[in-house]
Protein backbone atom coordinates (compact mmCIF):
# COMPACT_ATOMS: atom_id res chain seq x y z
CA UNK A 1 0.00 0.00 0.00
CA UNK A 2 3.24 2.18 1.10
CA UNK A 3 4.81 1.60 -2.68
CA UNK A 4 0.94 2.77 -4.34
CA UNK A 5 1.16 5.94 -2.40
CA UNK A 6 4.77 7.01 -2.96
CA UNK A 7 4.03 6.15 -6.57
CA UNK A 8 0.73 8.71 -6.95
CA UNK A 9 2.76 11.18 -5.10
CA UNK A 10 5.80 11.02 -7.49
CA UNK A 11 3.02 11.23 -10.30
CA UNK A 12 1.58 13.99 -8.71
CA UNK A 13 5.08 15.19 -8.37
CA UNK A 14 6.28 14.98 -11.91
CA UNK A 15 2.59 16.53 -13.10
CA UNK A 16 3.72 19.59 -11.47
CA UNK A 17 7.06 20.05 -12.80
CA UNK A 18 5.81 19.49 -15.84
CA UNK A 19 3.21 22.23 -15.77
CA UNK A 20 5.66 24.40 -14.51
CA UNK A 21 3.92 25.37 -10.95
CA UNK A 22 7.82 24.90 -9.50
CA UNK A 23 9.12 27.82 -11.61
CA UNK A 24 10.13 30.93 -10.15
CA UNK A 25 9.18 29.85 -6.51
CA UNK A 26 10.49 32.84 -4.11
CA UNK A 27 14.21 32.19 -2.81
CA UNK A 28 14.80 30.17 -5.96
CA UNK A 29 18.55 29.69 -6.75
CA UNK A 30 19.27 31.58 -3.46
CA UNK A 31 21.16 29.46 -0.34
CA UNK A 32 18.82 28.32 2.65
CA UNK A 33 19.34 31.40 5.19
CA UNK A 34 21.54 30.56 8.30
CA UNK A 35 23.48 27.42 6.69
CA UNK A 36 26.33 29.06 6.12
CA UNK A 37 29.16 28.62 7.96
CA UNK A 38 29.25 29.51 10.96
CA UNK A 39 26.84 26.76 11.08
CA UNK A 40 23.95 28.29 13.58
CA UNK A 41 21.09 25.70 15.00
CA UNK A 42 18.62 28.51 15.57
CA UNK A 43 18.97 30.10 12.24
CA UNK A 44 15.49 29.11 11.66
CA UNK A 45 13.68 30.93 14.82
CA UNK A 46 16.31 33.70 14.31
CA UNK A 47 14.45 34.71 10.81
CA UNK A 48 10.56 33.59 12.49
CA UNK A 49 11.52 36.78 14.64
CA UNK A 50 12.42 38.99 12.40
CA UNK A 51 10.10 37.87 9.59
CA UNK A 52 7.07 38.60 12.20
CA UNK A 53 8.51 41.05 14.11
CA UNK A 54 8.83 39.69 17.35
CA UNK A 55 11.29 40.74 20.35
CA UNK A 56 13.66 38.68 21.22
CA UNK A 57 12.66 38.50 24.55
CA UNK A 58 10.15 36.10 23.98
CA UNK A 59 13.14 33.38 24.06
CA UNK A 60 14.46 34.10 27.54
CA UNK A 61 12.65 31.93 30.59
CA UNK A 62 9.97 33.93 32.75
CA UNK A 63 12.38 34.97 35.40
CA UNK A 64 14.23 36.69 33.21
CA UNK A 65 11.56 38.37 31.07
CA UNK A 66 10.29 39.65 34.33
CA UNK A 67 13.77 40.81 35.64
CA UNK A 68 13.87 42.59 31.87
CA UNK A 69 10.31 44.28 32.71
CA UNK A 70 11.08 45.25 36.27
CA UNK A 71 14.61 47.40 34.92
CA UNK A 72 12.03 49.08 32.14
CA UNK A 73 9.66 50.26 34.42
CA UNK A 74 10.83 53.88 34.42
CA UNK A 75 11.11 53.68 31.09
CA UNK A 76 7.89 52.43 30.68
CA UNK A 77 5.20 54.66 32.79
CA UNK A 78 7.14 58.01 31.98
CA UNK A 79 4.42 58.52 29.52
CA UNK A 80 1.48 57.37 31.62
CA UNK A 81 -0.99 60.58 32.70
CA UNK A 82 -1.85 60.14 36.09
CA UNK A 83 -0.55 58.32 39.46
CA UNK A 84 -3.19 56.05 39.59
CA UNK A 85 -2.02 54.50 35.83
CA UNK A 86 1.11 54.32 37.62
CA UNK A 87 0.39 52.18 40.14
CA UNK A 88 -2.07 49.96 37.87
CA UNK A 89 1.02 49.29 35.79
CA UNK A 90 2.77 48.63 38.95
CA UNK A 91 0.40 46.30 40.10
CA UNK A 92 -0.26 44.27 37.19
CA UNK A 93 3.79 43.52 37.14
CA UNK A 94 4.03 42.92 40.98
CA UNK A 95 1.02 40.33 40.31
CA UNK A 96 3.32 38.41 36.92
CA UNK A 97 6.05 38.24 39.52
CA UNK A 98 4.01 36.78 42.87
CA UNK A 99 2.34 34.04 40.38
CA UNK A 100 6.00 33.31 39.11
CA UNK A 101 7.12 33.36 43.15
CA UNK A 102 4.06 31.20 43.57
CA UNK A 103 5.16 28.47 41.19
CA UNK A 104 8.80 29.15 39.46
CA UNK A 105 9.80 27.72 36.71
CA UNK A 106 12.93 27.97 35.02
CA UNK A 107 16.40 29.10 36.75
CA UNK A 108 16.69 30.17 40.33
CA UNK A 109 17.08 34.16 39.56
CA UNK A 110 16.19 36.35 42.04
CA UNK A 111 12.91 38.59 41.37
CA UNK A 112 11.34 40.97 43.81
CA UNK A 113 8.11 42.62 43.35
CA UNK A 114 8.43 45.98 42.40
CA UNK A 115 8.17 48.99 44.90
CA UNK A 116 4.91 51.18 43.96
CA UNK A 117 5.66 54.25 46.13
CA UNK A 118 9.22 54.37 44.51
CA UNK A 119 8.24 54.15 41.27
CA UNK A 120 5.36 56.98 41.86
CA UNK A 121 7.99 59.33 43.39
CA UNK A 122 10.72 58.94 40.42
CA UNK A 123 7.69 59.05 38.11
CA UNK A 124 6.65 62.58 39.63
CA UNK A 125 10.25 63.87 39.91
CA UNK A 126 10.02 63.03 36.22
CA UNK A 127 7.16 64.81 35.36
CA UNK A 128 8.63 67.79 37.68
CA UNK A 129 11.65 68.13 35.87
CA UNK A 130 11.73 70.96 33.09
CA UNK A 131 12.42 69.75 29.76
CA UNK A 132 15.74 70.23 28.33
CA UNK A 133 15.48 72.10 25.01
CA UNK A 134 18.16 73.56 22.56
CA UNK A 135 17.07 77.35 24.16
CA UNK A 136 17.96 76.59 27.55
CA UNK A 137 21.63 76.47 28.34
CA UNK A 138 23.35 75.77 31.81
CA UNK A 139 24.39 78.68 33.41
CA UNK A 140 28.46 79.10 32.87
CA UNK A 141 29.25 79.58 36.47
CA UNK A 142 28.30 76.29 38.13
CA UNK A 143 31.42 74.33 39.39
CA UNK A 144 31.99 70.84 37.99
CA UNK A 145 31.18 68.23 40.15
CA UNK A 146 33.46 65.72 42.25
CA UNK A 147 32.48 62.74 43.62
CA UNK A 148 34.10 60.93 46.16
CA UNK A 149 33.90 57.46 46.35
CA UNK A 150 32.70 55.40 49.31
CA UNK A 151 35.69 53.67 51.01
CA UNK A 152 35.41 49.86 50.26
CA UNK A 153 35.42 47.59 52.93
CA UNK A 154 38.30 44.77 52.43
CA UNK A 155 36.50 41.48 52.19
CA UNK A 156 38.32 39.08 53.98
CA UNK A 157 37.56 35.17 53.35
CA UNK A 158 37.39 32.28 55.89
CA UNK A 159 40.97 31.17 54.47
CA UNK A 160 42.56 34.43 55.30
CA UNK A 161 41.27 34.62 58.81
CA UNK A 162 42.12 30.50 59.40
CA UNK A 163 46.14 31.46 57.51
CA UNK A 164 46.44 33.96 60.46
CA UNK A 165 45.53 31.52 63.17
CA UNK A 166 48.21 29.40 62.37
Amino acid sequence: MTEAWDAAVEAQIRGAMQRGEFDNLAGMGKPIPGRGMPYDESWWIKSFLEREKLPSDLLLPTPLQLRRRVEQVPDEVRDLPTEQSVRAFVGQLNAQIVAWLRNPDGPRVAVRPVNADEVVRRWRAERARPEVTATTTAPATTAPATTVAPARRARRGWWLRWHRRR
